[in-house]
């Protein structure tokens, strides 16, 4: 690895952390800010709400509560809950959680990448065609409805009117349970991959040496698999990244509708229970899993093609 690679590494690095260190400022800041106390308890008199407050550091200037969690957060300690999990460690709550979402993020992704790319394929190889069209319609579809309307829908007629799946999560029956929203969080995937597996594969087929393929009398399958496929996936590959972050990301609303106890659900949970400690170690969460996913793109990147990092230094 050369010394530009280094240097554009270290330089997205301090930046990232940067802007971690950004967002849990603004993130502490502004929970502070919100109405009302973290101990919620009405029948509490002044001097045992004083005396509470005392315990937990809160009656602290806000600059000392902050450094007291900037350090506690870095040996993985982000608290207690106060009101929703009297006394439980959020770090806890945080694992548990967050196993819950990225299984089904990385499923969801998992299932729209087959999909898309199978009905990206089909759609190319019958491109000005019905199929073709009713694929393009189903991909723009995909792309304009968001995943908690699917998952509204997916609910109604799957879980509660046909009854094929489950409509609420549960942890007996997780693997089961689960598909209903890893269903509505793929479709996203599955229009976005297939409108670019479509395209790139268009494409290929109309390039020179798939001519050339063909004129050696290389049969369809072979010349599909070997080299027009394998040639469309590489920007394929490239839009997968910000689509698995954002799939990490965006599952709150599908969380929250189909009762998966994961982050999303955690979080929104938390802001009606006004839990602070929740609340920051959740958003901090989704912002790192976002950042960090952007920093590996982006080392990808630097990887990949030499000018993208000569031209970040220049």
């Amino acid at each position: 690895m050369d010394k530009s690679m280094l240097k554009y590494i270290a330089k997205r690095l301090m930046i990232a952390i940067a802007t971690l260190f950004i967002i849990l400022v603004v993130l502490f800041v502004l929970t502070k800010m919100l109405p009302g106390s973290p101990i919620n308890n009405e029948k509490l008199s002044p001097a045992q709400r004083a005396v509470i407050m005392a315990k937990y550091g809160l009656d602290k200037p806000i600059l000392e509560q902050f450094v007291n969690y900037l350090v506690n957060m870095l040996h993985g300690d982000f608290g207690i809950s106060y009101t929703l999990y009297k006394e439980y460690p959020v770090a806890e709550l945080l694992t548990s959680a967050s196993k819950i979402s990225f299984s089904l993020g990385i499923g969801a992704c998992i299932l729209g990448t087959i999909i898309g790319m199978a009905l990206g394929v089909f759609a190319a190889l019958h491109r000005n065609t019905f199929w073709d069209t009713l694929a393009t319609g189903i991909s723009v579809l995909g792309v304009s409805i968001p995943s908690f309307v699917f998952a509204l829908l997916l609910v109604i007629f799957l879980g509660n009117m046909l009854k094929i799946l489950p409509a609420s999560y549960s942890p007996r029956n997780a693997i089961v349970s689960s598909i209903l929203p890893m269903l509505a969080l793929s479709m996203g995937v599955i229009a976005n991959v297939a409108r670019f597996t479509r395209t790139e594969m268009i494409s290929v087929l109309n390039s020179e040496y798939i001519t050339l393929a063909k004129a050696k009398g290389l049969d369809k399958r072979t010349l599909i698999m070997r080299h027009t496929l394998r040639n469309s996936l590489i920007p394929v590959i490239t839009i997968l990244g910000p689509i698995l972050v954002n799939l990490m990301t965006g599952t709150m609303v599908v969380e929250y509708i189909c009762g998966v106890p994961g982050l999303g659900k955690l979080l929104i949970n938390s802001i009606h229970a006004n839990d602070v400690n929740i609340i920051v170690a959740c958003s901090f969460l989704y912002a790192a899993m976002y950042i960090i996913m952007t920093l590996f793109i982006d080392i990808a990147y630097g990887l990949i093609d030499p000018r993208i990092r000569l031209g970040k230094d220049d």
